[in-house]
């Protein structure tokens, strides 16, 4: 029996590890095949990380669509970070 395998294509930037796990779960609960994929080189001691944010997301081509909904949606939710010169 011949197995297909579709090719995974990188469908999302990741902003961070929190993130990558976080989104990650999500994605294995709607069984949404994909794949985590860090920048970071300890040749370069994450340099790519500071440039290019901390990793991605590969996935199918037609799951695209619905990773990058379920990933917008959870960075909505994230309040922005209070500016540190508040005045109080």
């Amino acid at each position: 029996m011949e197995k297909r395998t579709q090719e995974y294509i990188r469908t999302a930037i990741l902003e961070d590890p929190f993130e990558a796990q976080i989104v990650s779960g999500m994605l294995h609960e709607e069984n949404i095949p994909h794949l985590v994929v860090s920048y970071h080189d300890t040749a370069y001691d994450g340099l790519f990380q500071a440039q290019k944010g901390w990793g991605e997301i590969r996935a199918p081509r037609d799951c695209g669509d619905q990773i990058i909904e379920i990933l917008e949606d959870y960075r909505s939710q994230i309040p922005e970070a209070l500016p540190e010169d508040r005045d109080e």
